[in-house]
């Protein structure tokens, strides 16, 4: 089992190969504008459609499309991730 050292050291490592990929520490002009216009959602959206995909997924299950229903119902964490990454954004704010 790795020591909080060993992880503080590995941790320490990826910073510095990443301040030498990216220096400025800057996000990508695709990242900075996705989260421009994701910032502006209220959070809200993204439960719902968590829920709504969870909804779609159970009648489509009661329809005997099974497949279609595990499709739809595996949007659900996507669109919560989605959510999260929403929230970080307008708590910390982007480049």
């Amino acid at each position: 089992m790795e020591t909080p050292k060993d992880l503080k050291d590995k941790a320490k490592d990826v910073t510095e190969k990443a301040n030498r990929f990216n220096p400025e520490h800057r996000e990508g002009k695709v990242a900075s504008t996705i989260e421009e216009y994701t910032s502006r959602l209220p959070s809200d959206v993204y439960l719902w459609a968590a829920f709504g995909s969870i909804a779609a997924s159970l009648v489509l299950k009661m329809m005997d499309k099974d497949k279609t229903a595990l499709f739809v119902g595996q949007w659900a964490p996507t669109f919560l991730i989605l959510g999260n990454y929403n929230k970080i954004v307008k708590v910390q704010g982007h480049d």
